[in-house]
């Protein structure tokens, strides 16, 4: 690039501050491509280091560039990098794994214990002008599908996932906690798949009324009776909240060989659970890490129209007020999805 742009990035230097700083432009590997980001999704993750400079085992100890829902324009390759024409535009699967250990062998590449996962320290995340990734996960994106809706595709990949560990299916009866975007999305994801009934727990009213408006479901409050009174017996219970008394509240609603799929990080490393439950029940319960294999399947239910990841932002920022971005929601709990447009927007 011979005149030599600027490379802007938004920067955690210690919890609650965010800098911006001029670095330099990623130099792509040989398999890599050099991405011109136009737009970022705030992410849980995103606020939670933001607010604490943490998550579980996850601490940042330096300077750390946040986001990991992106997408942008090719603008750059490595000498070996041939997937992807200059001007390409693309939706970025933050993950990158080694492709040698056991776990990637198997095709359970989210699994790899040497992943490379943007804004996890001490990886660099996406709310820059400018990043490098393997050119494997940078996924073409129609010309229909925006650059926001780009963005979304990790969202929507956690959701794909999160339904395919659960087996949803025609006529599931489906209950799922937390109504932000992980819980909207994975309930949207849930009809697609046939879902007999979903409902929806959230303490938010501004959350519940979004969900339902986004035809997610229908919601109820935790104040009263929550997934217990809402959801009883239901087949599915996605944790998309990761409270413990919403985990809580979901396995117990869960009728005989129900299944319990944990998505939200929980802060606590150990939670109670109801475990007389699970065993006279039959539960069964597992968890989640992000996903593998999902990027192509979520960019084509959204080019054929099947779900609407545009409907999801209600809040757009330039690169310079990422801060006000990371704090949109906590401000205002309306706010389902705040994104960045680092570039001008298509």
């Amino acid at each position: 690039m011979a005149d030599a742009p600027e490379n802007l990035a938004a920067v955690l230097r210690a919890p609650g501050e965010i800098v911006l700083e001029r670095r330099p432009v990623p130099e792509p590997g040989p398999h890599e491509v050099l991405v011109a980001v136009h737009a970022v999704g705030i992410c849980g993750s995103d606020v939670h280091y933001f607010e604490h400079g943490r998550i579980g085992d996850y601490v940042v100890e330096a300077p750390l560039v946040l986001g990991h829902e992106s997408a942008g324009v090719v603008v750059g390759r490595g000498a070996a990098a041939l997937r992807h024409a200059l001007g390409t535009r693309v939706a970025l699967e933050p993950g990158v794994p080694c492709g040698r250990c056991a776990q990637c062998r198997r095709g359970r590449y989210n699994l790899c214990p040497e992943i490379a996962f943007f804004a996890t320290p001490p990886v660099d995340g996406a709310l820059a002008t400018f990043v490098a990734i393997d050119e494997d996960f940078a996924h073409r994106l129609p010309d229909t599908v925006s650059d926001a809706a780009g963005a979304l595709m990790e969202p929507l990949s956690v959701a794909l996932w999160a339904n395919r560990r659960a087996g949803v299916g025609p006529g599931a009866r489906v209950a799922i906690a937390g109504a932000g975007p992980i819980g909207v999305v994975a309930a949207l994801v849930a009809r697609l798949a046939g879902a007999g009934e979903v409902v929806l727990s959230d303490p938010l009213p501004e959350r519940r009324a979004r969900a339902e408006a986004l035809g997610a479901g229908r919601a109820v409050d935790p104040a009263a009776g929550g997934l217990v009174a809402g959801a009883r017996d239901a087949d599915i219970f996605l944790d998309c909240s990761g409270a413990e008394a919403a985990i809580a509240d979901g396995i117990t609603a869960l009728g005989p060989a129900g299944v319990a799929v944990l998505v939200g990080m929980c802060p606590a490393a150990t939670v109670p659970f109801p475990l007389a439950r699970i065993q006279n029940r039959e539960l069964w319960v597992t968890g989640t890490f992000r996903y593998a294999n999902t990027y192509p399947d979520a960019i084509a239910l959204v080019a054929s129209g099947r779900i609407d990841l545009d409907a999801l932002v209600d809040a757009r920022f330039p690169l310079e007020e990422s801060r006000a971005a990371l704090v949109a929601a906590r401000r205002d709990p309306a706010v389902l999805k705040p994104l960045v447009e680092v570039a001008s927007p298509r």
